[in-house]
């Protein structure tokens, strides 16, 4: 336990920079689309303020990756952390400066920020399990899961947060507050992070940027579909449709749709328990209970089945009792599908330079959310919330497909 106290207390300011950084991006995202929608502005153009947000995620995945193998990962954080602060800064301009491109340039930066803090403390767990002991493989797969659950769920709570803060505050006080207690994060993380926190011994060259790793390039494939297959329905087409037909307000979606999150995240964190190979006799786990190819196949498959079933539901006179429990149900089995992926990639990739492999995956997956938010709203336009889901389901179908080139073993 004393040697993994140094760990352990890197693993903490590391979660808690990530907790820090979770919640001023969820409120700030809820205090843009309420701002701009009360200033008059149409969905159309409060979507086109996020584009940029979502696009440089797959730069910055990308490229983060060789900045942290290089740099270190200490270094991504805080750069990421720094970033968000000139971002939230900007925003604190007078309001008639706060123009659509000013905005998407606002959010440009956010959106590198988030994807460098994320990638840089997901990479990071891998270099503080040590490597010998007992049940690393199981520890791994918790820290990791823990860390994005509590991300996601802490993100629902930032929605609620940006809602309050902006009722109370106003939207320059509620940004101002948010910059300077994330300063205060900023400062404490370039003082108490290790400095050569995930630096590859060997510096990696910038044609090293994609994967040589066959698994890490199966995997990352399968997480572009299957985020896609969530944000295709999810992000646009979904709001819009408790919006329009099951006549909603702004709070109740905004609230509903946060709730989900924040459950969706507390599920994550359990995902070592639901996924964890049993024997049929005794009950008791067999062997590691690390998951591999065989998991990611079981979950993805009864995910693919939750999409098609709501699309089929919506014809009905129960209409709403299908989405809601379909939505709740697709909520729980993603959450699920998600941290294991999340598992397997820190598993897969190799241990020095760790931040190149899961750069590189979570570009993929910056690039399915891309993807995702740019059919949802061309799909709904044109053919309605049935259509998004069916394409969800298939794309899902696809993402087991490529699901079955994954090692037959958790390891790479």
């Amino acid at each position: 336990m004393a040697e993994m106290s140094p760990a352990l207390r890197q693993y903490l300011l590391i979660t808690g920079n990530y907790w820090a950084f979770t919640l001023t991006d969820g409120a700030l995202r809820m205090l843009v689309v309420l701002y701009f929608y009360q200033l008059g502005y149409g969905a159309l153009a409060i979507a086109m303020l996020f584009l940029f947000y979502e696009f440089f995620g797959v730069v910055t995945n990308l490229l983060g990756g060789w900045l942290g193998a290089r740099l270190g990962l200490n270094r991504t954080m805080n750069i990421g952390l720094g970033l968000q602060i000139v971002a939230l800064a900007m925003l604190l301009v007078p309001q008639a400066w706060l123009t659509i491109p000013w905005v998407m340039a606002a959010q440009a930066l956010s959106g590198i920020a988030k994807d460098l803090n994320k990638m840089s403390a997901k990479s990071a767990i891998k270099t503080l399990v040590p490597k010998d002991a007992a049940q690393a493989g199981q520890t791994l797969y918790r820290y990791v899961a823990l860390l994005t659950g509590s991300k996601n769920a802490l993100k629902g709570i930032g929605f609620f947060l940006g809602g309050a803060l902006l009722s109370l505050l106003g939207f320059a006080g509620a940004i101002a507050t948010m910059a300077a207690v994330l300063t205060l994060v900023w400062l404490s993380s370039l003082l108490f992070l290790k400095a050569e926190l995930g630096l590859a011994k060997n510096k990696p060259k910038f044609s090293e940027l994609f994967s040589k790793s066959r698994a890490v390039n199966i995997l990352s494939a399968a997480r572009l579909f299957l985020f896609a297959a969530r944000d295709v329905w999810f992000v646009v087409a979904l709001p819009v449709y408790l919006a329009s037909q099951f006549g909603w307000d702004h709070w109740q979606v905004g609230g509903f749709l946060a709730g989900w999150i924040i459950a969706y995240g507390l599920v994550q964190a359990l995902a070592p328990r639901l996924t964890a190979r049993t024997d049929g006799k005794t009950g008791k786990h067999k062997g590691s209970a690390l998951p591999g190819r065989a998991a990611a196949l079981f979950w993805c498959g009864l995910l693919a089945l939750v999409p098609a079933l709501i699309a089929l539901g919506l014809g009905s006179q129960y209409s709403h009792v299908w989405l809601i429990g379909g939505l709740l149900l697709f909520g729980a089995l993603f959450a699920v599908n998600s941290s294991l992926h999340s598992f397997l990639i820190v598993s897969y990739a190799r241990e020095d330079g760790v931040s190149l492999d899961v750069g590189f995956y979570y570009m993929a997956n910056a690039a399915g959310r891309l993807l995702g938010t740019v059919l949802s709203g061309a799909l709904f336009q044109w053919w309605g919330l049935e259509a998004c889901l069916w394409v969800s389901s298939a794309m899902l179908l696809l993402t087991l497909i490529i699901s079955r080139g994954l090692p037959q073993e958790h390891e790479a």
